[in-house]
C-alpha cells in the first residue's frame, strides 16, 4: 500500500511540473521539472530509511529472547559448513583437550546434529538417560563429560525422519530438559550447514563464541565462510577456524603430503579477519581411535596428534578471554 501511495504521489507531482512549467522560489524563476525530480528522490530515501526501521522492529519482536541454560557460564558451538569435514571429531576432542589442559574445568558436550547424531559412538555411550526428580534428563557420561544427544532416544539404525517443527521441538528439550548441573563449557557439536538448527540455538540461548571447522579445500571453505557470515549475522562472536586434515604424513617414510591442499583455512581466516585457532593433521590414529569409541586426547595423550587438540582448546579458551574483557 505505500509503494502504491508513493508511486501516485510520483505521478501528481510529474503532471503539476508539466502543466506549471515554472515554479516561484523568492523572486527568481526555476524550472519545475528539476525542482520535482528533487522531490521526489528525497521522499524516496525518507520513505526508504522509514520502511527499514519498520521492518527492524518488526523482526526485533519475532525474536524470541534469549534465556541462559541452568548452570552454564558459557556456550562453545563447533560448526562447519558442509558434513565430512570432521567437525564432531573436532567436538569432542576439543571438550576433552578443555578438561586436559585444565582438569579444574568441568565440560559438557551436546549433540545438535538431530538428523544425524555422531557422540554416541565417539564417545562409546548406549543407552536412554534417566529423569531426576524435576523430570529433566540426566547425562551419560564418559572421559569426565556429561553428554546428551538424540542418539540416545532412537535406535541406533532408526532414522529421524521429521520436518522443521519437530527437529525445533527436540532442540528445545535438548537444551532445557536436561539436569547439566554446573558447567564451565557446554561444548555443542551443531549440523552441517546454516539452517534451523543454527538460528534456533544462536536466539534462543547466550553463545559464547562459535568454532569453524575446514579442511583446507577450496569447495569446503566455501561452505564455511558462509558458516562464519552466519554467525556474525546473528551477533555470535566466531573465535577462529580449525584447520582440519592439514597435512598427511607418510607413516613408512614420514613424507608430507597436503591432500586437500595447503593453508586454506589459514588464508581464508586472514580475510574474515579471525584468528586460525590451530592445524589438526589427517593421522589413520585419530580416525580408528574415534570408530573405537576412544577419543585420541584420552587414548593417545602424547601424540602429536592429541597435541594439536589440546592447542585448539587452549587457543579457544585464549579468545574467549579476549572476546569477554
Amino acid at each position: 500500500m505505500s509503494q502504491f501511495t508513493y508511486s501516485r504521489l510520483s505521478h501528481f507531482l510529474r503532471i503539476s511540473a508539466n502543466k506549471f512549467s515554472v515554479l516561484r522560489t523568492g523572486t527568481e524563476i526555476k524550472p519545475g521539472p528539476a525542482c520535482c525530480v528533487q522531490f521526489t528522490r528525497c521522499q524516496r530515501s525518507v520513505d526508504s530509511k522509514a520502511l527499514q526501521e519498520r521492518q527492524k522492529q518488526q523482526m526485533a519482536k519475532g525474536l524470541p529472547r534469549q534465556k541462559p541454560i541452568t548452570g552454564v557460564k558459557q556456550v562453545i558451538v563447533v560448526a562447519s559448513g558442509k558434513g565430512g569435514v570432521g567437525k564432531s571429531t573436532t567436538a569432542v576432542n576439543l571438550a576433552l583437550g578443555l578438561i586436559a589442559n585444565d582438569p579444574l574445568k568441568s565440560v559438557g558436550l551436546l549433540d545438535a546434529d538431530v538428523y544425524g547424531p555422531s557422540i554416541p559412538k565417539l564417545m562409546n555411550l548406549k543407552g536412554n538417560p534417566e529423569l531426576n526428580d524435576n523430570n529433566l534428563m540426566l547425562p551419560l557420561t564418559n572421559y569426565g563429560v556429561p553428554c546428551m544427544s538424540m542418539g540416545f532416544l532412537v535406535d541406533d539404525v532408526a532414522p529421524i525422519v521429521w520436518r522443521g517443527l519437530m527437529v525445533m521441538s527436540a532442540i528445545e528439550k535438548l537444551l532445557r530438559q536436561v539436569d547439566w548441573g554446573f558447567l564451565d563449557y557446554l561444548v555443542v557439536d551443531m549440523p552441517p550447514g546454516t539452517g534451523d538448527v543454527q538460528l534456533s540455538i544462536s536466539q534462543n540461548i547466550p553463545v559464547a563464541g562459535a568454532v569453524i571447522v575446514s579442511t583446507p579445500q577450496d569447495i569446503a571453505l566455501l561452505d564455511a565462510r558462509r558458516g562464519a557470515e552466519m554467525f556474525k549475522k546473528v551477533n555470535v562472536p566466531v573465535l577462529g577456524l580449525v584447520q582440519n586434515m592439514s597435512v598427511f604424513q607418510c607413516p613408512n617414510c614420514n613424507h608430507q603430503t597436503h591432500i586437500f591442499g595447503s593453508d586454506g583455512a589459514r588464508q581464508l581466516a586472514d580475510t574474515l579477519g579471525v584468528k586460525l585457532l590451530g592445524d589438526v593433521p589427517l593421522h589413520l590414529n585419530i580416525r580408528e581411535m574415534s570408530d573405537r569409541g576412544q577419543p585420541v586426547v584420552v587414548s593417545s595423550p602424547d601424540s602429536p596428534e592429541a597435541e594439536a587438540y589440546r592447542k585448539v582448546a587452549a587457543a579457544v579458551v585464549q579468545r574467549l578471554e579476549e572476546v569477554n574483557s
